[in-house]
């Protein structure tokens, strides 16, 4: 794991939430939907997508239905519940407030 994937640890559920916010989507894409759209700075592995979906699903935060992936695959493809969508709003506000309380400190030096 890199140095950005040590941090990610406490927020990948929030970045998975966000990334269902488009739509159903299957592991394997939520995890390269995260790298691309960090320029590769998290590369999340199947030993943490996998369970962080299965706590989330346990969690009543998404709901899981088998499906055909565009490989032609059987997956399971992974959607908000309403719940879900809740925690994303509440979780995104917390981050927007953190992330700016660091900025604010990291701006006095």
């Amino acid at each position: 794991m890199t140095p950005a994937n040590d941090r990610l640890h406490g927020h990948l559920d929030l970045l998975i939430l966000s990334s269902l916010a488009g739509g159903p989507m299957h592991g394997w894409a939520i995890a390269q939907r995260l790298g691309i759209l960090s320029d590769r700075v998290f590369e999340v592995g199947q030993g943490s997508i996998y369970p962080a979906l299965r706590r989330l699903e346990a969690a009543g935060r998404i709901s899981a239905k088998v499906a055909v992936s565009e490989a032609g695959r059987r997956a399971r493809f992974y959607s908000l519940t309403a719940a879900g969508r809740r925690q994303l709003e509440a979780e995104r506000d917390e981050w927007i407030d953190f992330a700016a309380a660091v900025q604010r400190v990291l701006d006095a030096v």
